[in-house]
């Protein structure tokens, strides 16, 4: 819109022949201050700039002219207004087109919604579901009709748990208190249901987690949650989590539990080092005890094996078969043992050889035999 600053000129208020007590008088100018000037308008500015040339008087700017089209001023000659100016907009058109644009700019931030391709928007009219939006460019109904909430449903979250760091203190189902962190993997499976079926659905996923994790905890042992049985509780407590939010109608899906740290409080934690150490002492000893057992029974399988073999060879031939194990048993039993030799008389102590002579070797008999005569043993035996 032009604005001419020279339809904003003031007028004068009175003629300058008029010799009333507002007027400037009909003699000279103002600046030169003669006798026959009239009373000048004390509201007026000064008409002289003090070198005897008359300043324009300023007129009003293009912020106060608007202000009063828009009050009406504007409109016609009644009531003091000045007359619209042919070619620029009246009043009335002016606030139409304010109007126009607002409600413009309105329906295009609250109809047109750009979703996203990890986005669902769940649609409410009037607070009430009415749909859900896939990704692209979708139409609805301006706000307040139509109101549209953006879910992001492929990014996976994770919770951890405790959230700022503590102690989370549980009891094992062998009466043992162990502090357990882990941490919880979800995403969004059902928009709608997430949206509308649980109010704050962060805190109801952190007390199922809380809940799930005590229930599995209370049916194993203190080995199993500080040792190898971690991840059989996870897959449990994941397991819970589910069947639980989907009891709720939650809309979340559990990606995985992990279980990062399963230790005594630290109040007891000396104490319970000493028992493991002792825990790991005794089962030490009990494999020790079982690599033993196994030995002696692989030995007695054996000699039942090599027994079954003998009573074979013993049904086929029962005497010398009889003689055979009496000879090695008496082999075993005095191979490594002193000999003691008692021989009845006229009976040689051993095999003649020719031409070498022996000595036998004296023999003492038994205290119950003292009487006996000993026998003498012949250098040369023919």
């Amino acid at each position: 819109m032009t604005i001419l600053t020279g339809w904003f000129q003031r007028p004068p208020l009175l003629n300058s022949d008029d010799k009333s007590p507002w007027g400037s008088g009909s003699g000279g100018d103002g600046a030169s201050g003669g006798g026959g000037e009239g009373p000048r308008n004390p509201w007026a500015p000064k008409p002289g700039n003090g070198n005897g040339n008359r300043s324009r008087i300023p007129g009003p700017s293009a912020l106060d002219e608007f202000i009063k089209r828009a009050r009406g001023a504007g409109g016609g000659n009644g009531g003091g207004g000045r007359p619209h100016i042919p070619g620029t907009p009246s009043a009335g058109a002016l606030w139409l087109i304010g109007v126009g644009i607002i409600v413009v700019l309105w329906i295009a931030f609250t109809s047109i919604h750009a979703i996203g391709p990890q986005q669902r928007a769940v649609v409410t009219f009037f607070g009430r579901y009415a749909g859900t939006l896939e990704p692209g460019i979708r139409l609805t109904l301006p706000a307040p009709f139509n109101s549209v909430m953006k879910v992001d449903v492929r990014e996976i979250k994770t919770d951890t748990f405790p959230e700022n760091g503590g102690e989370n203190l549980m009891l094992t189902g062998d009466q043992n208190v162990v502090d357990v962190n882990y941490s919880v993997r979800w995403d969004i499976s059902n928009p709608q249901d997430y949206v509308f079926q649980i109010a704050d659905p962060k805190a109801t996923l952190r007390a199922t987690a809380e809940s799930a994790m005590r229930a599995v905890l209370a049916t194993a042992t203190l080995d199993d949650a500080i040792g190898s049985g971690r991840g059989a509780m996870e897959v449990k407590v994941q397991q819970n989590m589910q069947a639980i939010l989907d009891s709720y109608n939650a809309g979340i899906r559990i990606q995985g539990v992990a279980i990062k740290g399963a230790q005594p409080p630290e109040q007891v934690i000396d104490s319970f080092k000493k028992v493991s150490a002792a825990q790991q002492e005794a089962q030490g000893n009990i494999n020790k005890a079982r690599g033993y057992a196994q030995q002696i029974l692989a030995r007695a399988q054996g000699e039942a094996a090599s027994f079954d073999v003998i009573y074979a060879q013993y049904k086929l031939a029962p005497e010398v078969t009889r003689k055979r194990m009496y000879y090695e048993t008496m082999e075993l039993v005095m191979g490594h043992s002193d000999k003691t030799i008692v021989a009845a008389p006229g009976v040689n102590s051993y095999l003649p050889l020719p031409g070498g002579a022996r000595r036998a070797p004296d023999v003492q008999a038994p205290a119950a035999q003292a009487q006996a005569p000993v026998p003498q043993v012949q250098g040369d035996a023919q």
